[in-house]
């Protein structure tokens, strides 16, 4: 693709694919706008914390395709996914993303049914007699 750089953003089962490029400050979510996309602004705040935290806010159009998981998952995976992309374009941020965790993969998932129980963890009802 023509000078954008892209990164990749997991968060429970949603990926996120992102493209950065110089512009000012663009968002384009599986092509729609970020407010229609994430109607919430607490997920649009968690999009943006990367850029605040570098000060790139606007510096930036960025392009996302992401797929997968719920709402939070995907904002989680988007912020991954730019806070990679950023670490691509000035290696000098990484102290300042690794300190605030967003370059760790939060790997915690959906634990699987066990047989012989209900859900995961859940059993099904005791019965003495």
């Amino acid at each position: 693709m023509n000078n954008y750089i892209c990164a990749t953003g997991k968060r429970k089962r949603s990926i996120a694919r992102v493209m950065l490029k110089e512009g000012e400050g663009r968002f384009v979510i599986n092509k729609r706008s970020l407010e229609d996309y994430f109607p919430r602004e607490t997920s649009r705040m968690v999009i943006k914390q990367p850029f605040y935290r570098t000060d790139t806010y606007g510096k930036y159009d960025i392009k996302v395709n992401v797929r997968g998981g719920g709402n939070t998952g995907q904002a989680d995976a988007i912020k991954h996914g730019i806070s990679k992309a950023l670490l691509e374009i000035n290696d000098e941020f990484r102290s300042l993303l690794k300190k605030e965790g967003f370059l760790t993969r939060d790997s915690r998932i959906k634990e699987r049914k066990k047989y012989g129980q209900k859900k995961a963890r859940k059993k099904f009802q005791f019965s003495k007699r």
